[in-house]
C-alpha cells in the first residue's frame, strides 16, 4: 500500500457505516408504510360506489381499508380509489368484515373528506330511482350530493334554538285537515292530495303542517318549483318556526352557502328544508313529512340523466322511510288523482260553499278580432270595477310586443325575405325583424297577395300593457315577464300584465284577474295541453282576494274553461285520467322514449327484451335523430324499467353507440 492509498483505506469503515445506517432507515420507513397499508382490524373492507356512469359497472366495489384510514373511511365519506388504471371519486356506502372477491383487494387511495355526506337512506333512494328510470346510481348521486367546499366543511353547524309550537287557523276551512294535522302531531304518516282554494295563503298552510311535524320531533322537507316560491315558503317558515330552524337549499347563494346548509342538514343541526327539485334528496334526520307544491310544473322534471321527477322522488322516499306526504296545488295532475283513486292518499279540499264565497269565475268569448279589439266588454268591466278597490292582474301567454305577424289582407304568416323565418316586432316604433336570422324588413311585402300591412294575431305582454294604458288613462300599468319579473305589488289600484309563471303576489290579493288569449294556451301540440292550460289559469286565478272576480277570455264550451269556471280541478283530472286510460296513455300506462341514431335504435330493438303487452311505436324522426316510444300497461311498468336497465348494461359492456332513454317523460 502506498502513502496515497492510506487515507482511502481509513475512510472505508466510515462509508460502510453510513451506508448501513441509510439502509436501516429506509427499511424502517418501508416497514412503517407497509404497516399503515395493512387492512384495519375492524371492518377492513369498504364498499364504494364509484363515480363512473357505466351501466354494467353500476354496483359497489370492495376495497381494502388501510389502517391509517380506519377511522376516516366511514360510510358516507368521499374517497379516491384506483379503478381501471386511474384515480376516480367515490362514496363509501358500507364497511364490512369480509369480501366475496377472490383475489387481493386494492386499497383506498385516500379519504377526500371524512364528512359523511351520503346518508344510508339516500343510498337506498338512489338505487330505487336508478332502477325506475333505467339510469346509473352515480348520475342520481350527482343530483343528490352537492360538490364539496373544503373551507365550509371545517366550520361547525350550530344547533337549532328551542322551538315552541303555536298552532294557527290556516287550515280551518279545509275538510278533514284537522284529522290530517292531528295525525302529523302524533307521529303518524298520513298521505294527502290537497287542492288549494282561491285566496288561500298556501305558504302559511304548508308552514303549519311543517310546524306540526317539527313539534312532534320529526323533520320535514318541502319542494317547490322555483326560487320565488322558495322565498314565500321561507318567509312563512320563519313566521311559524322562528329563526334558525330551517334552511333553503337553492343554488342562488352560491356553492359555499349551499354546501353549508347541506351540511347543517346532514349533521342534524337543521331538520326542516325548503328548496327546488334537488332538495328532494336532502338527508333530513328523522324525516316525518314530505311536501310537494304544484307537481304539474315542468320545473319539477329533472333535465339531467336519469331525468327523475320530484313527485316520484318524494313518493319513493315516503314509501321507503314511512313518512307523511302532502301533494298540494291549485290544479291537480292525473298522476296525483291516481294516488287518490288507488287509496294511496286521501283528499283535502274546501267545501263548495267556501269556493262560491271566495271567488266568482266566468268565461266570455273573444269578440271579432277583425275589428282590432282584443278585450271583450265583460273583461273591460271587470278591470274597471277591480281598479276601484285594488290591483288587477292580466295574464297573457306570450312575452314581448308582437310575438308573430301576419298579412293584414290575406292573413298569411309574415315571413323573412332572406331566410323565410317568422317575423316579430319588439316595440311600437321598431320595424319587423326575423326571429331566426335577425334580418330587418324595412319594406316588407306579402309574398301571397302583395299587401304591405301587418297585423299581430299573437300579442305579447308589452303590447297588451300598451293597449291597457290607452284604455285606462291615468292608471299605472306594470309588466312582469322574462328577466323583468316583479316579485310583489302593493294594494294600489294598478294593472299588472304578466306572462305565465311571472305573476307577482299582491299584498292583499288582486281585486280581479283577467286571463287573455286562452286559445293560445290550448293550442299546444301536446298530450298535456289542456291540463297545463288549466294549471296556468288556476295558479293566476288563485291570487285573487276573497270575493274577487276572474274573467277568462275564450271558448266557454271548452272542458278546461268549464273546469275553471266551476273551480273543479279534481273533476278535470279524473276525466283526463279516464280519457287517457281509454287511449292507453299515462298515468294508466307507463311509457319510455329511446332517442338516438338509426343504427343505435336498430341495436336497441334487437337487444331489448320487452315485457308482455308492450307496444313499440316508431321510430320517427326527431331533429337529427330518431325516437322510439315504448308503452306498457301500468302494472308492467317495473318490468319495462328492468328491461331498459338490462339493455343499458348490455350496451355499456359492448360499447355500442349511445342512446338517450327517458322513462315516464313529461311530454311526448
Amino acid at each position: 500500500m502506498t502513502s496515497r492509498d492510506a487515507p482511502e483505506a481509513d475512510m472505508l469503515p466510515g462509508l460502510r457505516a453510513a451506508v448501513d445506517d441509510a439502509r436501516a432507515k429506509a427499511a424502517a420507513t418501508r416497514r412503517r408504510k407497509a404497516a399503515s397499508w395493512e387492512p384495519a382490524e375492524v371492518d377492513p373492507v369498504a364498499r364504494v360506489l364509484v363515480d363512473i356512469a357505466l351501466a354494467h359497472l353500476d354496483r359497489p366495489f370492495d376495497y381494502a381499508v388501510p389502517r391509517a384510514m380506519a377511522e376516516t373511511a366511514v360510510p358516507g365519506a368521499r374517497v379516491k380509489v384506483r379503478f381501471a388504471g386511474q384515480d376516480v371519486d367515490g362514496f363509501v356506502v358500507e364497511r364490512a368484515s369480509h369480501t366475496d372477491h377472490t383475489g387481493s383487494l386494492q386499497p383506498l387511495r385516500r379519504v377526500v373528506s371524512p364528512e359523511p355526506v351520503l346518508a344510508p337512506e339516500i343510498v337506498a333512494l338512489s338505487e330505487a330511482l336508478a332502477r325506475r328510470y333505467a339510469g346509473a346510481r352515480s348520475d342520481v348521486l350527482r343530483l343528490a350530493v352537492p360538490p364539496r367546499h373544503a373551507t365550509t366543511e371545517k366550520a361547525a353547524s350550530p344547533p337549532a334554538p328551542p322551538f315552541e309550537h303555536h298552532p294557527s287557523s290556516a287550515w280551518a276551512e279545509v275538510e278533514h285537515a284537522d284529522a290530517f294535522l292531528r295525525r302529523l302531531g302524533s307521529g303518524q304518516a298520513p298521505r294527502a292530495v290537497w287542492s288549494a282554494a282561491p285566496a288561500d295563503d298556501w305558504p302559511a298552510m304548508v308552514a303549519e303542517a311543517v310546524a306540526t311535524t317539527y313539534a312532534a320531533g320529526r323533520g320535514a322537507l318541502v319542494c317547490v318549483p322555483d326560487r320565488r316560491d322558495v322565498a314565500r315558503v321561507d318567509a312563512a317558515l320563519r313566521e311559524a318556526l322562528g329563526e334558525g330552524h330551517h334552511v333553503c337549499l337553492t343554488a342562488d347563494g352560491g356553492p359555499a352557502a349551499r354546501y353549508r346548509d347541506f351540511l347543517a342538514v346532514a349533521r342534524g343541526a337543521r331538520k326542516v328544508v325548503v328548496g327546488t327539485r334537488s332538495a328532494a334528496f336532502a338527508p333530513v334526520h328523522d324525516l316525518g313529512l314530505v311536501v310537494l307544491w304544484d307537481d304539474g310544473d315542468d320545473l319539477h322534471a329533472e333535465p339531467r340523466a336519469p331525468y327523475p321527477h320530484t313527485r316520484e322522488v318524494l313518493v319513493t322516499r315516503a314509501e321507503q322511510q314511512s313518512t307523511a306526504v302532502l301533494l298540494g296545488g291549485a290544479a291537480r295532475t292525473p298522476e296525483a288523482q291516481q294516488l287518490v283513486a288507488s287509496g294511496w292518499a286521501h283528499e283535502l279540499a274546501v267545501p263548495r260553499e267556501v269556493l262560491r264565497r271566495r271567488v266568482r269565475v266566468e268565461a266570455v268569448p273573444a269578440e271579432d278580432r277583425s275589428v282590432g279589439t282584443r278585450i271583450p266588454r265583460a273583461a273591460y268591466d271587470a278591470i274597471r270595477r277591480g281598479l276601484g278597490t285594488g290591483p288587477v292582474l292580466v295574464q297573457t301567454p306570450r312575452a314581448g310586443y308582437a310575438a308573430s305577424l301576419a298579412c293584414d289582407t290575406c292573413r298569411a304568416p309574415a315571413r323573412c325575405t332572406a331566410c323565410t323565418g317568422p317575423l316579430l316586432v319588439s316595440g311600437p316604433t321598431v320595424p319587423p325583424q326575423c326571429r331566426w336570422c335577425g334580418h330587418v324588413e324595412s319594406a316588407w311585402a306579402c309574398g301571397t297577395c302583395g299587401g304591405r300591412g301587418l297585423r299581430a294575431p299573437v300579442r305579447g305582454e308589452a303590447r297588451t300593457a300598451e293597449e291597457l294604458g290607452r284604455m285606462f288613462p291615468g292608471t299605472t300599468v306594470r309588466s312582469s315577464s322574462g328577466e323583468r319579473v316583479v316579485e310583489r305589488v302593493g294594494s294600489h289600484a294598478d294593472i299588472v300584465v304578466a306572462t305565465v309563471g311571472a305573476e307577482p303576489v299582491a299584498e292583499e290579493g288582486y281585486a280581479a284577474v283577467v286571463l287573455l288569449d286562452t286559445w293560445l294556451s290550448l293550442a299546444r301540440d301536446d298530450m298535456r295541453a289542456a291540463e297545463e292550460a288549466l294549471r296556468r289559469w288556476l295558479n293566476a286565478a288563485a291570487l285573487v282576494r276573497p270575493g274577487g272576480h276572474v274573467v277568462a277570455v275564450g271558448d266557454p264550451a271548452h272542458p278546461a274553461l268549464q273546469a275553471l269556471v266551476r273551480w273543479d280541478p279534481t273533476g278535470f283530472a279524473r276525466r283526463e285520467a279516464e280519457e287517457r286510460a281509454q287511449a292507453h296513455l299515462p298515468p294508466a300506462a307507463r311509457m319510455a322514449t329511446v332517442t338516438g341514431d338509426p343504427g343505435a335504435l336498430d341495436d336497441v330493438l334487437h337487444l331489448l327484451d320487452l315485457p308482455e303487452g308492450a307496444e313499440v311505436l316508431g321510430p320517427v324522426p326527431l331533429d337529427d335523430e330518431q325516437r322510439v316510444l315504448l308503452r306498457v300497461p301500468w302494472s308492467q311498468g317495473g318490468a319495462l324499467s328492468d328491461a331498459l336497465g338490462d339493455l343499458q348494461r348490455v350496451r355499456s359492456a359492448r360499447k355500442l353507440d349511445p342512446v338517450r332513454i327517458q322513462v315516464d317523460p313529461l311530454s311526448v
